[in-house]
């Protein structure tokens, strides 16, 4: 497994392409969720994603969004494994290499998230709280989640 972290202007066009087909897959086509993925915050984020040995096929990515877009905090969004990996603990992985980052690069002392309300337990693993009340998102249960610095 290969991890990589990039800034937008540092992607490669075939690294953009599998990281939108991914996310497209997933999130419009698996969640059978009808939006526009492509929403201008990825210019100012970063793109953290791991891909297979042959450095073709991203099988996990994240977007790690700095404070004042998305939220005043930082944020991680479009979490996201294929498939076919699932299960294999890539995406624990991402996670504690995407809270690493943003606490060490972006200079922050909380991040925030919407996370998906069946996924609650899992980001509960890596010390993040519900804040707020349970709301739809593109018609899937969502609570905003927050994680202080230790």
């Amino acid at each position: 497994m290969n991890w990589q972290i990039k800034a937008f202007e540092e992607l490669t066009n075939i690294e953009l392409y599998e990281i939108l087909k991914i996310r497209n897959e997933v999130f419009i086509i698996e969640q059978n969720c009808h939006y526009l993925d492509i929403d201008d915050k990825d210019y100012s984020s970063f793109h953290i994603f791991c891909t297979d040995d042959s450095h073709k096929e991203i099988l996990a990515y994240a977007r790690l969004i700095p404070a004042g877009i998305s939220y005043p905090q930082a944020s991680i969004g479009r979490v996201v494994t294929v498939f076919s990996q699932r299960r294999q603990h890539l995406g624990i992985e991402l996670m504690e290499r995407s809270i690493e980052f943003i606490f060490n690069e972006f200079q922050t002392d909380s991040i925030k998230i919407s996370a998906q309300t069946y996924l609650l337990d899992f980001y509960k693993k890596f010390g993040f709280h519900p804040i707020g009340e349970e709301y739809l998102e593109d018609q899937i249960p969502h609570i905003a989640m927050k994680l202080n610095k230790m």
